[in-house]
């Protein structure tokens, strides 16, 4: 090819260029032709330079084909990587607005096109992801397959996964049985297919493909135990509360005596006399001020003071029992009138302010604090959804309190006590793949007098070569899930409006 002239225009570049080859290469049959029927011009729209958009002019040449076995008579020339039949745009071009249209699609893409110099409706990237052609199936060994939500409620598809490179392989209008078994017949390689617990997938498994091995989710086994147990602890509800719990009020400690501790228990104090201890051992022991303070991560002043303070009670400030309170001479009067039976400490600050208190509500409301003993609550009662919960966690990733509320529990409840036995051993037995237990399991099951988990169970048997080889086998769902996830996330992108086809382009040519 030869350029003749790059000219510059108010639209951007234009170059101009002819082709200068004898002989073309006919895109039928392959034969190379040298006698030559016409020459035309072709305008081709190239990625933009610089923010300036291109547009060649390619002079081309129109060639006889001389095989007399082509079905064509004549046919043009096309340039290596810049020209193909039918095309106004390079294939650079036509690259970079596909991978704009799959990414974004219609109206997201073409605002973005426009933005990087790329001259491209909506429409046109459209028909650009529908020119696409759908990615080759390689061999298939395993399939992963679930559904999706066409319209949440309304309608649904499949997708289908290739479990080895976890890419999707094809997605399918609907998820009926026989649907799906079409698909199998189709591909009679598949040896294992992966699959949640859902009937129709089952059923279409074994009449599409009857050879494979078909795998249940581990973690659909486990969701549905743990429906199971909370179906279990729901019967069991009475056993959550504690009948030995005393809810009663006590009776009121009238002539009790305010504590003489007053603030100097609380939290601060204690945090206070235990940087004092620590800073007075270091000073003992020879450190510097300096040193204690980056030690404790204190700063220097602090340290000082505390340094400087023979006992903690002098960094307690208004916190020691000696200070006199101005509360101090009314005391008898408030004891005598809490006696009988006055709670009020409004009313008594208007009674004792008569008598000649100066002080403020804050002072006598901390005075009186120590006199009303709190009525003692019945801990709160531990709801179905906690106890399935604390049931299906494992006890070494449970917090200290939740275990004792548990052990309460299940001392109270033998039924539950062997819920908790069961759903454990499920768990080692799926955790660490040791299917040939399951026999073993179920029977243990039925033994006990809980119902739901024998509901569950009975599933499980329907379904026992599929349970038993994905409690086995170390195939999952977790790759069909992710992509059900990113199919969500191109149909809100989408708003909702695309069509099956475009949606099914878009999953399946995106990474």
């Amino acid at each position: 090819m030869h350029i003749d002239a790059i000219e510059q225009d108010q639209g951007g570049l234009l170059i101009t260029a002819r082709t200068r080859a004898d002989h073309a290469i006919c895109q039928r049959c392959a034969t190379s032709a040298g006698r030559r029927h016409s020459r035309y011009r072709r305008r081709l729209h190239d990625l933009p330079s610089s923010g300036q958009p291109i547009l060649i002019e390619l002079e081309v040449r129109r060639f006889f084909c001389d095989n007399p076995a082509c079905d064509v008579r004549t046919f043009v020339e096309q340039v290596p990587t810049l020209t193909k039949r039918h095309a106004r745009r390079t294939p650079l071009l036509r690259a970079a607005l596909e991978a704009i249209a799959l990414a974004l699609a219609g109206r997201a893409g073409a605002r973005l096109a426009s933005v990087l110099g790329l001259a491209a409706g909506r429409s046109t990237l459209i028909r650009l992801i529908h020119a696409l052609p759908d990615p080759e199936i390689a061999h298939l060994t395993a399939v992963g397959v679930d559904d999706f939500a066409l319209r949440r409620g309304n309608s649904y598809g499949t997708v289908l996964i290739d479990m080895t490179t976890r890419r999707p392989i094809d997605l399918l209008l609907d998820r009926q049985a026989d649907t799906l078994a079409d698909w199998l017949r189709a591909h009679p390689e598949v040896e294992v297919i992966c699959r949640d617990r859902a009937s129709a997938y089952a059923e279409g498994a074994l009449k599409g493909a009857p050879q494979a091995t078909q795998c249940a989710d581990r973690w659909h086994l486990w969701h549905n135990l743990i429906q199971a147990v909370e179906r279990s602890v729901a019967r069991h509800r009475s056993c959550l509360p504690d009948p030995q719990a005393d809810i009663s009020e006590p009776p009121e400690q009238a002539s009790a005596a305010p504590s003489t501790t007053g603030k100097g228990s609380t939290r601060f104090a204690d945090r206070t006399r235990a940087k004092h201890a620590r800073i007075h051992e270091l000073k003992a022991a020879g450190h510097s001020l300096r040193s204690i303070a980056r030690q404790l991560g204190m700063t220097d002043r602090t340290v000082i003071r505390y340094a400087h303070a023979a006992t903690p009670e002098e960094l307690l400030w208004g916190q020691w029992t000696n200070k006199p309170s101005v509360v101090d001479d009314f005391k008898p009067y408030l004891h005598q009138r809490w006696q009988e039976g006055e709670r009020n400490a409004t009313r008594l600050l208007e009674e004792i302010t008569a008598l000649g208190y100066r002080g403020s509500y804050g002072a006598l409301s901390d005075y009186l604090r120590p006199l009303r003993t709190p009525h003692p609550v019945a801990p709160p009662t531990p709801s179905v959804r906690k106890v399935t919960g604390w049931l299906a966690t494992h006890p070494d990733r449970l917090e200290e309190a939740h275990q004792l509320q548990l052990k309460t529990v299940l001392d109270r409840c033998p039924e539950l006590a062997a819920l908790l036995k069961h759903v454990r051993s499920f768990a080692i037995m799926l955790t660490q793949r040791r299917g040939q237990d399951l026999p073993g399991w179920l029977t243990a099951v039925k033994a006990e007098d809980l119902p739901a988990l024998h509901a569950f169970a009975n599933g499980l048997e329907r379904d026992f070569d599929a349970v038993t080889a994905g409690l086995t086998l170390p195939w999952s769902s977790g790759p069909v899930e992710g992509h059900v996830n990113r199919i969500k996330m191109l149909k809100r992108q989408m708003f909702g409006r695309a069509s099956f086809p475009l949606l099914r382009k878009r999953v399946l040519l995106t990474t």
